[in-house]
């Protein structure tokens, strides 16, 4: 059965969190992803920099980018080519030519200095699809500043809204800025101008902004901050924990619950779970608020937390589990939606990744392999271009490309 994505060829440039995620998405559903890496070490202030590194490090709550435990790099394959030559430019023009997408996510201008911005990829294919991740989009007065994650959402006003009264502001990962407001609207936006090429014929560039991204994803809090003006401060509403009704609560095993009973039937049945039916009237009463969380603490500290998950899921009250990743892969709900897998690895190995969120009745998605080696898959796609083997090996010794080992 054919993929979804089946038949689209991505060109990927990009290095960190969103492009690769984004990529990754699109190679679970089909598209043939292949990653453009570079050669040599970085020049100028970089390598200044890198003085004594052969590569900038992963954080160290990450797999490393060559493990088999790096969900970003399976389904895809690698061809490294040196783009500040000529010849290496020409390589890269020759997959153009046969692409669909190129995604990148280098700082405004660096593609156009490397020749290989969209305005020149368009002459060669009129059908790409460009799409460009950055930190502040492509115009406007940020738009050259560096970042990451924490920058651009503390720019758009994800860290004031996720902040809880009084505490500092938090750190929330890189999973709002990176994947979500980056690589998922990345692919969004790829997705949308694929479907408009079925019509037009012609491909576009796609612009996306991390920071656009995540004031688009502050959407209702900041429609009800306009509406309400300065009277609404979203550091106070419901859905960061200041409710009651709304928040986690420690259990007598040292483990949390989440309860999210928004709509009053659902309270109603919470409080009388809890033996508390008179304050089924007061579950937006400010006044009552301190009351109401201190009872509601208390009474979770009598049971375990699988107990009174059991107890509250009988009851028809939306309640979860706080689980940490030692206890995802026994999930009964994400064991059965096939989120953590094991997936087979050369040598007869197998090793364990997310799996793949988006569902498809007809044309399901499939991890086909855990990805390659920077290069490994050099020669076989300047094969697939027409190169001859005699080429191939002038390449390689001029350095302008490189790899081709395989595992």
């Amino acid at each position: 059965m054919a993929q979804a994505l089946a038949g689209l060829m991505i060109l990927d440039l990009s290095r960190y969190a969103p492009g690769p995620y984004c990529t990754m998405l699109l190679g679970d559903l089909g598209a043939d992803i292949v990653k453009v890496e570079e050669i040599g070490l970085p020049t100028g202030r970089r390598a200044e920099q890198m003085k004594g590194r052969n590569s900038i490090p992963p954080p160290p709550e990450f797999p490393p980018p060559d493990s088999p435990f790096d969900p970003l790099n399976r389904n895809k394959k690698s061809i490294r080519i040196n783009l500040k030559a000529p010849e290496g430019q020409r390589i890269f023009h020759r997959l153009v030519e046969r692409a669909d997408v190129v995604i990148e996510q280098f700082r405004p201008g660096v593609t156009k200095r490397l020749g290989i911005d969209y305005p020149t990829l368009e002459k060669l294919n009129r059908r790409l699809i460009y799409c460009a991740i950055t930190g502040y989009g492509q115009d406007g007065p940020y738009r050259d500043l560096p970042g990451h994650d924490i920058t651009y959402l503390a720019s758009a006003g994800v860290v004031a809204a996720v902040t809880l009264p009084g505490a500092p502001p938090l750190v929330p990962g890189n999973l709002i800025g990176d994947m979500a407001a980056g690589g998922m609207q990345a692919a969004i936006g790829i997705l949308a101008a694929l479907a408009a090429r079925e019509r037009t014929g012609r491909g576009q560039f796609v612009d996306i902004s991390m920071t656009d991204g995540a004031v688009s994803m502050l959407c209702l809090y900041l429609g009800r901050y306009f509406q309400s003006g300065p009277r609404y401060n979203p550091a106070e509403k419901s859905s960061c924990g200041a409710m009651h009704y709304y928040n986690h609560y420690e259990t007598s095993d040292g483990k949390f619950i989440s309860i999210a009973c928004s709509e009053p039937w659902f309270f109603a049945n919470l409080c009388r779970v809890l033996g508390c039916e008179n304050f089924i009237p007061y579950q937006t009463d400010s006044g009552k608020n301190a009351e109401i969380t201190a009872y509601f603490k208390q009474k979770f500290r009598t049971r375990i937390r699988d107990e009174w998950f059991d107890i509250l899921a009988k009851a028809d009250v939306p309640a979860g589990k706080v689980n940490d990743f030692s206890e995802l892969a026994e999930d009964p709900q994400i064991k059965h939606r096939r989120m953590i897998v094991d997936v087979d690895y050369p040598g007869g190995d197998r090793v364990r990744q997310t799996g793949i969120s988006i569902k498809l009745s007809e044309t399901p998605g499939e991890i086909r392999n855990c990805g390659a080696k920077p290069g490994e898959n050099t020669e076989e796609i300047l094969v697939e271009l027409g190169y001859s083997r005699d080429e191939i090996q002038r390449l390689r010794a001029a350095g302008i490309i490189a790899g081709g080992e395989k595992r």
